[in-house]
């Protein structure tokens, strides 16, 4: 007798409900924060751009630390390399809760948004090689355009006060997450100045120690001074010190032992993701965006290949990249798209997830140390995000009128006992509803 069929899985199904509630506390948060973040960048480019700038690169160019432990950096280093660490530590615990319990802890429901999120990091990647090798530019820069910005996404879909289902919004936070893993490696293996290796060494000890301490149940005293010390020996190790952020991040147990009611993963980042998204993004965004606009510094960005490369890569390459990856993945795992949904709402994805803005300024900082360059592939990432946030406007205003009708439905819970209608379904209960395969 032939075997029955293989049931095909459904891409952007109705999220189980613990991986729900879990999105929807992460995704407020970053809203919120996001909203915070586009207010700073504003202020950064209203304030670099009138008769008071001055002031501006005063302050951003400020140094202040401790000399003897090699920490003596100006403010703006201090955003990009210390706060920035908080924002990629929260961003570790995120991706290893989303290996260990989430989306991504089998291979089938991971293959699809890391299939995404990879072809989304590697075309706009390709596409910048190819406008710059074409133009004769410099091919230093071909990571920029590669990190989605989580939160800037999110700001745009509140501002447009838009009700996009949950699938679409855990598939946009996944992406990114992935994305910010690519960053992080990126930054470690390409970006890495001289080597220090005793403080390297002491870092990787600092890392051990942080392990032990996990496994043992030790209180949580500890490790912030530990924390603390592993940074300021990355730091002097030669290795970009966000990447303690994320090894710190996914050391950190995201399982809950016997008689907890939190694991010290969820805890951390309960604690820190508002300070993450709604303090450390912003001031990064502060001191970093702050560029000269004129005619002319715009015209340069599409007339040189380098900052032509990164808007392309951001609006053209991060769209072909997540809708191709996300279609072939679907076609050749044999998944079908919800069919509340279709690939329209893809596109729109795709082209929402070409806002780069926090990582994409970060690794233009690192690609380009000479601050003429920089401030080109500043300006660069700031219209390319414009750009896509303009575009994903248009493409998800479109829709909204059934991105609201499915929001309501995923919503209602008419016998108020906290878990929407649509879990109590089809004998389907919390934790049990959901794609799957």
């Amino acid at each position: 007798m032939p075997a029955a069929p293989r049931e095909r899985s459904v891409v952007l199904a109705l999220l189980p409900w613990p991986e729900r509630v879990q999105v929807a506390r992460a995704l407020r948060t970053e809203t919120v924060g996001g909203l915070v973040l586009l207010a700073a960048a504003v202020v950064a480019l209203v304030w670099a751009n009138t008769p008071i700038s001055g002031t501006y690169e005063q302050l951003r160019d400020f140094h202040f630390g401790i000399p003897a432990l090699g920490l003596d950096l100006s403010v703006e280093h201090w955003t990009a390399d210390g706060l920035l660490t908080i924002f990629f530590l929260v961003a570790g615990i995120e991706l290893k809760r989303e290996l260990v319990v989430g989306e991504l802890r089998t291979p089938a429901t991971a293959a699809l948004p890391v299939v995404a999120a990879l072809c989304g990091m590697a075309v706009p990647a390709a596409l910048y090689l190819a406008t710059t090798g074409l133009g004769g530019g410099s091919a230093q820069g071909w990571a920029v355009p590669m990190a989605t910005d989580i939160a800037f996404a999110l700001a745009v879909l509140a501002v447009l006060s838009t009700h996009l289902p949950s699938a679409l919004r855990a598939f946009l936070l996944t992406l990114a997450v992935v994305d910010d893993l690519g960053a992080i490696l990126v930054i470690a293996v390409f970006f890495t100045a001289d080597l220090n290796p005793a403080a390297l060494g002491g870092a990787v000890a600092g890392l051990v120690v942080f392990y032990l301490l996990q496994r043992y149940r030790v209180g949580w005293w500890w490790y912030v001074p530990l924390g603390l010390a592993i940074w300021a020996l990355m730091y002097n190790g030669g290795v970009h010190a966000t990447v303690a952020g994320v090894a710190m991040g996914l050391i950190l147990r995201t399982t809950r032992g016997q008689g907890e009611e939190a694991s010290p993963g969820e805890r951390t980042e309960h604690q820190l993701r508002p300070f993450s998204a709604g303090v450390a993004v912003p001031l990064f965004a502060l001191f970093a965006a702050g560029v000269s606009i004129s005619a002319a510094s715009l015209g340069e960005v599409f007339t040189r290949p380098e900052p032509l490369g990164v808007v392309l890569g951001l609006v053209v390459g991060k769209t072909v990249g997540i809708f191709a990856g996300t279609y072939l993945a679907a076609r050749f795992t044999r998944a079908r798209l919800n069919p509340d949904l279709a690939w329209a709402d893809v596109l729109a994805l795709a082209v929402l997830a070409g806002i780069g803005f926090t990582v994409a300024l970060l690794i233009g900082e690192l690609a380009f140390p000479d601050p003429a360059d920089a401030e080109h592939i500043k300006a660069a990432v700031l219209l390319g995000s414009l750009i896509a946030a303009a575009a994903a406007a248009l493409l998800v205003k479109r829709r909204n009128g059934i991105y609201r009708r499915l929001w309501e439905a995923e919503t209602r819970d008419d016998d108020a006992d906290g878990v929407p209608d649509i879990y109590r379904q089809a004998s389907l209960g919390p934790g049990r509803a959901g794609g799957g395969d």
